[in-house]
């Protein structure tokens, strides 16, 4: 008894066949072009770009959007020379300051020492002035009466205003009548218009 070959057995060389032809197209596309494009975007991500390389210019912008940045970089550097004025003046102010605070304190300085000067002045004046009441008091009434009829009534009522009631009164009873007069009116004048409480 003969077989009939099975159709099973003798389609079981084609697939090996059909898989054999699809290897051999994806060979023939892989070495066509496909493999040398996938090769070059690899080494491509793969490489660092080098400093030597042109970098890529960006594109131009549009018309109406260079407008406004030209008008942005223009106010950008309008903002910038401002500042820096600004910042000069403030500096310069900073300096003037200084030399106001430096003005100030050497002003203050000149009027301490100028107000003890004053002071030392006063107390030698006050000490003077005081030292010649002394001796006016002590002199004899008419040799002092002679001295204040020669004086300027104002000057010779400074001194009997200092001197002791006693003293005063023996030296204006040895004055002219009208020069003892003046030299009282002037006494009683001078706290005429001191403030009153």
């Amino acid at each position: 008894m003969t077989r009939k070959p099975s159709p099973f057995r003798s389609g079981g060389a084609v697939l090996p066949v059909i898989a054999g032809l699809f290897l051999a197209s994806g060979l023939i596309r892989f070495g066509g072009g496909t493999a040398q494009a996938l090769t070059d975007e690899i080494r491509g991500m793969a490489q660092k770009p080098s400093e030597t390389q042109a970098i890529a210019e960006p594109c131009p912008p549009p018309p109406d959007i260079a407008a406004v940045l030209a008008a942005l970089q223009a106010r950008e550097a309008e903002v910038a020379a401002r500042e820096a004025l600004l910042d000069e003046r403030a500096a310069t102010l900073d300096i003037a300051g200084e030399e106001v605070a430096r003005q100030i304190a050497a002003l203050e300085a000149a009027q301490a020492a100028l107000q003890s000067t004053l002071t030392i002045a006063d107390d030698a004046a006050e000490t003077d002035v005081a030292r010649l009441t002394a001796v006016y008091e002590n002199m004899k009434p008419d040799e002092a009466a002679a001295l204040f009829a020669e004086m300027a009534p104002e000057f010779a009522a400074g001194f009997l205003g200092r001197m002791r009631p006693d003293a005063a009164a023996a030296v204006l009873a040895g004055l002219d009548p009208p020069l003892a007069y003046s030299i009282s009116v002037i006494l009683a004048g001078r706290n005429a218009r001191a403030p009153r409480e």
